[in-house]
């Protein structure tokens, strides 16, 4: 093969030279969570260079002697605190020039949260991140590397997928209003929705049932839905991000 030469180690084993220089691998992670009102994002503010106090995704280089999803649940939890949480592949980002380091190709994982999940957890800056905390998605400060970007993707597929999934569930507590519903769909599409054509395309959809309870409000009391355990399998079964 062009560009390798090879040779016997002490124990006999055959080894490999490659004269082509050889990229690293980064992976980078993308938490979306709705609360209060708002769509929030995961950053860190990074502790070294570069770009040491600029906010950025979690993340960081994949070791010789570990997987892809190894990396990106090592990084998460060592600069956030953050375990525990299905990471899924979105898409790998390989400019040339996207980290001033060098040739730096990363992997982005991506994870959607519900309030309640996100309020469990206790996220902190740690290793090289010396801050951490929930951002909202559209008040963001300035981002390292070609984060912004890389957000913006994300964040476009969270769209179209959330207009004709029950991808919603991941950002809902088990039962919401259909106003509550509705609101969630508004911050991630950026419009407002008329609430009549919305409640009957998202009834008309059969991915959600009512829960017989009801929310007590100024008004009066406000059914409560939830989505169908038919719905929530489907989701879960393909992949969300293909």
């Amino acid at each position: 093969m062009a560009g390798q030469s090879q040779s016997q180690s002490a124990n006999g084993i055959q080894q490999y030279t490659y004269a082509y220089p050889r990229p690293s691998v980064t992976v980078d992670m993308v938490l979306f969570t709705f609360s209060d009102g708002e769509l929030r994002t995961l950053l860190i503010q990074r502790a070294g260079q570069p770009y040491a106090g600029q906010w950025a995704l979690p993340g960081g280089f994949v070791r010789m002697d570990e997987s892809l999803e190894a990396a990106a649940e090592r990084e998460l939890l060592e600069e956030t605190g953050v375990r525990d949480v299905y990471l899924e592949q979105l898409y790998t980002f390989g400019e040339p020039e996207r980290d001033p380091r060098g040739r730096v190709i990363t992997v982005v994982y991506f994870a959607l949260l519900s309030a309640d999940q996100a309020s469990r957890m206790a996220v902190r800056g740690g290793d090289d991140a010396q801050d951490a905390r929930w951002w909202n998605v559209y008040e963001l400060p300035g981002l390292a590397f070609d984060h912004a970007p890389i957000l913006d993707y994300a964040l476009q597929r969270l769209r179209w997928k959330l207009e004709y999934t029950a991808l919603g569930f991941l950002l809902l507590p088990a039962q919401f209003t259909l106003s509550e519903l509705q609101s969630v769909y508004e911050t991630v599409l950026r419009e407002e929705l008329d609430k009549r054509n919305f409640r009957r395309k998202i009834l008309a959809a059969d991915i959600l049932e009512e829960s017989g309870g009801y929310r007590e409000g100024d008004h009066r009391p406000a059914k409560l839905y939830r989505f169908t355990a038919k719905a929530i399998e489907l989701e879960q079964a393909r992949r969300r991000f293909p």
